[in-house]
């Protein structure tokens, strides 16, 4: 195909340089995009004079045209072609003659890829925040399930104190609704169009740029045209929320990862969402939560890229930001790929109550509660901390826990304690006091499922 830029250069541009220069490998991507700006663009050219009605309307339905062959076969993009705005473009001018060579008329492929990114995000964005949405929906129904099952909580990877499983949980689908603010937030700064902008500098014809931005669906034009062709700051944004979705899921997997192993046996993830061994037959590995995991790390650098090709980038455009599609796009399928299994397989794990509650049986996660038992009866707290911490090291040496420790052994370390002690030390009382806001008792965890599920409802569009 002939070059969009042809009639500068002296000579023809080397095969190598063709090569390493073209984008329709992947660019090709956005072409349902180029097509529907394109005839926006026309409309708004005829709109204002600059094309006449004739030439309009054999655009449009010739754009029509070849979207419509693209989507049944009949048309294959051309690899050999430099990019998809040139394939779209004389693909047209083929079909329809002179007057798809007046397409271009007011534009530059700078703000036209911008814009097609723009677009193409704009749905992606949609995706990814509908499946957010269905993980948080299957994480709300597993912690409603296991709203009152007991289980350790851990600090420094240390039993620490007894909560509910629907508490824990619940800290996951505060986390993964976070991400969906996030992504809105991005969405709204990228709410701008920034055709008409042209190479640079704008355009010396009469465009009703706002216009334009309405009819693709825009709150507005951007303000500055060299803004508008080199900004990727929305990339930039869409990317970092992305990265933070996978730094939820990796930790989510990690949990998963522990809980489902003989070790721990607080779940079992379904057979549909794990592998097995080629060599060892007992072998039950949870590869999806171990993908999910490993694959942050590849959004992570994806992020990474666009932030270094842009940090020494002079305005405007540059062909440095050609670089920037293949990052957008694969952390994007990495995303929806993770989220599509993440979802199902949270959804179908069995949840073992019983040995979480043997797990926190061990280790004096109410260690915390006899100390609060001795500052209710009038002992500093930070004394109390310390004749805990004696009493627990003591036990340990003895073999023995604080829940069956006999009352004549508390009252050598303190004449408060009394009988009433081991109904305020049992787990079901620890997790009972917490009754604090966001804390993890089954009160407590019906009011942040009350106020996710009402969050659920009105995000659900």
């Amino acid at each position: 195909m002939a070059k969009l830029w042809a009639g500068r250069a002296a000579c023809e541009t080397a095969q190598i340089a063709d090569d390493f220069n073209a984008s329709i490998r992947f660019d090709s991507r956005l072409i349902r995009q180029d097509i529907e700006g394109s005839i926006v663009h026309a409309m708004m050219l005829a709109r204002q004079g600059i094309l006449s009605q004739a030439d309009c309307a054999a655009i449009t339905a010739g754009l029509g045209g070849i979207l419509d062959d693209l989507q049944s076969g009949a048309l294959a993009v051309d690899m050999a072609a430099e990019d998809v705005h040139t394939f779209v473009e004389q693909t047209l001018t083929a079909r329809i003659g002179e007057a798809g060579r007046r397409l271009h008329t007011a534009r530059s492929r700078n703000d036209q890829v911008a814009l097609d990114l723009r677009l193409w995000l704009r749905e992606e964005t949609a995706t990814v925040r509908a499946l957010l949405l269905a993980l948080i929906e299957a994480v709300a129904e597993q912690a409603e399930a296991h709203k009152a099952a007991i289980l350790p909580g851990y600090t420094h990877l240390q039993r620490a104190q007894p909560i509910t499983f629907g508490h824990h949980l619940l800290a996951y689908a505060n986390m993964l609704r976070r991400d969906v603010g996030r992504l809105d937030d991005a969405a709204k700064r990228m709410d701008v169009s920034p055709i008409g902008s042209c190479a640079l500098a704008g355009t010396t014809y009469p465009v009703d740029r706002a216009w334009e931005a309405a009819q693709l669906g825009f709150s507005a034009a951007c303000e500055n045209s060299l803004d508008g062709v080199s900004d990727r700051d929305f990339c930039i944004e869409l990317l970092a929320a992305c990265a933070t979705v996978m730094m939820h899921l990796s930790r989510f997997s990690e949990e998963l990862i522990l809980w489902s192993s003989w070790e721990f046996g607080f779940v079992t993830l379904d057979d549909a969402y794990t592998t097995g061994s080629s060599i060892m037959p007992q072998k039950k590995n949870s590869d999806m939560a171990e993908l999910c995991r490993g694959k942050t790390g590849r959004v992570y650098g994806d992020l990474m890229a666009l932030l270094t090709m842009l940090k020494g980038l002079p305005l405007a455009y540059n062909k440095d930001m050609q670089e920037d599609k293949e990052a957008v796009f694969d952390a994007f399928d990495t995303v929806c790929q993770c989220l599509g299994v993440f979802a199902p397989m949270v959804a179908t794990m069995r949840v073992h109550p019983e040995a979480m509650y043997a797990a926190a049986q061990k280790g004096f996660l109410n260690a915390t509660d006899v100390a609060d038992y001795l500052t209710k009866r009038g002992m500093p707290f930070r004394d109390a901390y310390k004749l805990v911490g004696t009493l627990v090291a003591d036990c340990i040496r003895q073999g023995q826990v604080l829940d069956t420790l006999p009352i004549e052994t508390y009252k050598t370390y303190s004449a408060l304690f009394g009988p009433d002690l081991y109904d305020e030390i049992s787990l079901e009382a620890c997790v009972a006091k917490r009754t604090s806001a966001g804390g993890t008792c089954v009160v407590s965890v019906d009011a942040q499922l009350a106020s996710l599920r009402g969050w659920l409802e009105k995000n659900k569009r």
